[in-house]
């Protein structure tokens, strides 16, 4: 059966949104502004992250759920995390190849003439110093990203996308290379570094074909409140 914002049931209310929960894993809804580990901003600062509320989403087991694959600080929504060992190892090959399907929604400043098609940019870090920033690189790893326009409004579009390779910030490089970078990005677009909308970057959905004789899991999480003004302005409903 495939499952779809379906609730996991707990006696207590879980330190960050629970989509699904199985013997196997979870799904939950990461805020956006929640790093997964504490990288060197959060040594710098005493901010909180995930990893901080990892014991109170062992419901049961021995050990604590791990992460296993990334979001971005300031990127919202599904992100899974294994339960166990021989989880961990399951999903990782999954992720490895390629068999996990991802959709992401944006809001981008202008956006794409054509509503559908294909980004093909190679991506590699733009230098040393810059730690985990990218940049398009013909020399970098291969990179791609299906998008299709979901709405436009003016100055804006709304965009579904589904990358196909798992580079670091490859949805945000991929955006602003294109010419219509995500609204809110700091980095890569033109958002100020204080007061600015927030990044719009929403990991909407994600389908995993854990078990051989089940269909995949599929869970989406609902986009977070501070993209729901220019969702609207695109048609979201």
């Amino acid at each position: 059966m495939t499952i779809a914002d379906q609730p996991a049931n707990s006696r207590e209310e879980p330190p960050v949104p629970l989509l699904y929960r199985d013997a196997m894993m979870l799904v939950i809804d990461k805020p956006a502004g929640l790093p997964i580990h504490r990288g060197p901003q959060a040594k710098r600062r005493v901010i909180p992250v995930l990893t901080d509320h990892l014991d109170a989403l062992r419901f049961g087991l021995p050990r604590r759920p791990e992460a296993a694959h990334r979001l971005d600080k300031d990127t919202s929504g599904c992100l899974v995390l294994g339960r166990h060992p021989r989880a961990m190892t399951e999903l990782n090959q999954l992720f490895r190849d390629g068999r996990i399907g991802k959709s992401y929604w944006a809001i981008v400043e202008g956006g794409p003439a054509e509503d559908e098609g294909l980004i093909d940019l190679a991506l590699g870090k733009q230098s040393p110093e810059r730690g985990w920033w990218m940049k398009v690189d013909p020399a970098g790893l291969p990179s791609q990203t299906r998008y299709t326009v979901r709405g436009r409004s003016a100055g804006l579009a709304w965009l579904e996308l589904e990358p196909l390779t798992g580079r670091t910030h490859q949805l945000r490089v991929h955006c602003a290379a294109s010419g219509w970078p995500m609204l809110g990005d700091e980095i890569y677009g033109s958002a100020p570094r204080e007061g600015g909308p927030g990044l719009q970057l929403h990991a909407r959905a994600i389908t995993v074909p854990l078990y051989r004789k089940r269909d995949p899991v599929h869970v989406e999480a609902p986009p977070p409140d501070h993209m729901h003004e220019a969702l609207r302005s695109c048609g979201w409903a």
